[in-house]
């Protein structure tokens, strides 16, 4: 049998052109596409396409970071995102030195190639060996839809997100042995466990995305984020030394969500540059003396992260390539009523609602009720919670939904809910039901509150109030010709809190085993 493949809960994502205007307005690619702009008439730039260093000062000023301490290593960021994602098109010079490159008369840009006056630098100090001019993907960013804006946007992502899970340079440098070798062992850096570490945190961002739309939108405090991914779950009290590991954690996700942060993925704010010390010339933070230290007023200074709208779509795309099915709200809108009645309940909360309205929205009111109900019916394990997803959705239909209500009024699995739905809308003139069909549909919908959540409190405080209504129940429930009854009066005699109540609840899913 093929192995089953992973499965996330459903993400509402935005429209593609408001995800686009999001992307544009990511302060890495906007500096990237201002380059892209700025080197349209063709930059001398040294082999490989870095910009030597009379270019990135002017890139530097174009971008208006030349006042920022960190200007420089921005204006080399953006240019080097132009430069992977074909915004800017390196042209390498053909044949031998002095070739004319980039076919303006001047030969490895020696001559005043960008027509600025400033050729005459470039070739005293013989830095340009190549030509930089803006690229095809450039002409997408104005003239192409919003899918082309977010392929290039996600090319971009990758490459940064390559070189955050990268070790840092300095390191490097410290590693390499006199012979010019990079000693790996000795750098203490494995890529496929670091990049895998990284799409953890990512993949834990997400999840808290699509489970509670609402929480995600407050950000996630740096430590509770680096624990979910050190801290094992059956351990209560963390040691010294996972501690340890949770602090070494947040040092360098600081850095990497620091770097990520330009691309739109993340809202990030760095930790406090004051808690983060030098130990045997690695960075740690400081561990909160208590947990008095960590209240809401003091958490933030140990860095807070949240997966914007951008972000969540780009973690997705990189789940579905990996082999994840990672769902979208409206996937389900064009599939048939039994795929969307046995997906619901395994939606969060806000999704369900969401999902449903986007599937009704492509059909009728009637039709929608008609075909809903036809995929409701059977006697299955599963029927119970369909038919009681089928309410749920049902109640999101509009009046013109009526006529398909009252044609199921006699069925037996569907008799119940579209008596409710009906009483629900105000409509008059409706039958009553007979007592046989309120007591199938009192077990039908317990069953299927049993299989949504279990022995919940929920649940506990409907067994009691039915109880309680009626102090002959269990007189006339074990006689109910349903396949869960004894299943749900052995659940009522564990849920409800009075003895005597309990004991006949057990002797009635005895009785209903024994008529079974």
């Amino acid at each position: 049998m093929p192995e089953e493949r992973p499965t996330m809960p459903p993400v509402r994502l935005r429209t593609d052109a408001e995800l686009a205007r999001d992307a544009l307005a990511a302060p890495l690619l906007a500096r990237a596409v201002r380059l892209a702009r700025w080197a349209e008439r063709g930059k001398p730039v040294a082999s490989g396409g870095a910009l030597p260093e009379g270019q990135l000062l002017e890139a530097t000023e174009l971008l208006e970071l030349a006042g920022d301490e960190d200007g420089q290593l921005y204006a080399a960021q953006a240019w080097q995102l132009a430069v992977d994602t074909g915004l800017v098109e390196i042209e390498e010079p053909a044949g031998a030195d002095g070739a004319d490159a980039d076919g303006d008369g001047d030969a490895d840009g020696g001559g005043d190639a960008d027509g600025d006056g400033d050729g005459g630098e470039g070739a005293a100090e013989d830095e340009f060996s190549a030509v930089a001019t803006s690229g095809e993907e450039l002409r997408l960013i104005t003239e192409g839809g919003p899918r082309d804006i977010l392929d290039i946007w996600l090319d971009g992502f990758e490459t940064v997100l390559a070189d955050a899970a990268a070790p840092d340079l300095s390191d490097i440098a410290a590693q390499i042995s006199e012979s010019g070798e990079l000693d790996l062992d000795a750098l203490d850096w494995n890529p496929e466990e670091e990049a895998e570490f990284l799409d953890g945190v990512l993949g834990n961002l997400y999840l808290l995305t699509a489970l509670d739309e609402e929480a995600a939108t407050a950000p996630v405090p740096l430590p509770a984020l680096a624990a979910s991914m050190i801290v094992p779950e059956d351990m209560d009290e963390p040691t010294d030394d996972i501690l340890e590991e949770v602090s070494e954690a947040m040092v360098r996700l600081d850095d990497q969500f620091r770097l990520l942060a330009p691309t739109g993925l993340v809202e990030y704010q760095p930790v406090d540059e004051a808690l983060i010390e030098e130990v045997d010339g690695e960075g740690r933070i400081q561990e909160p003396e208590t947990a008095q230290d960590l209240e809401d007023e003091d958490v933030s200074r140990y860095g807070m992260v949240r997966l914007t709208a951008l972000g969540v779509y780009a973690v997705r795309a990189r789940m579905i390539e990996a082999g994840i099915d990672a769902p979208a709200v409206g996937d389900l809108a064009d599939k048939g009523a039994d795929i969307l009645l046995d997906a619901l309940p395994g939606h969060p909360g806000p999704a369900v609602q969401a999902e449903a309205e986007q599937w009704l929205a492509r059909r009728t009111p009637e039709e929608a009720a008609r075909e809903l109900l036809a995929a409701a019916r059977g006697d299955d394990e599963a029927a119970p919670l369909r038919r009681l997803t089928c309410q749920q959705t049902l109640s999101l239909a509009g009046p013109e939904a009526e006529p398909a209500l009252r044609e199921v009024l006699d069925d037996r699995h569907l008799g119940g809910l579209a008596r409710v739905w009906l009483a629900e809308n105000g409509v008059t003139g409706v039958p009553e039901p007979s007592e046989e069909m309120v007591f199938w549909l009192t077990v039908d919908t317990l069953a299927a509150q049993l299989a949504s959540e279990g022995d919940s409190a929920e649940l506990r405080d409907l067994v009691r109030g039915l109880v309680d209504q009626s102090g002959s129940f269990f007189d006339s429930a074990w006689r109910v010709d349903h396949p869960a009854t004894a299943e749900v009066l052995e659940a009522m005699g564990r849920l409800h809190p009075d003895k005597k109540a309990a004991k006949e609840a057990r002797k009635a899913a005895f009785k209903a085993r024994s008529r079974a």
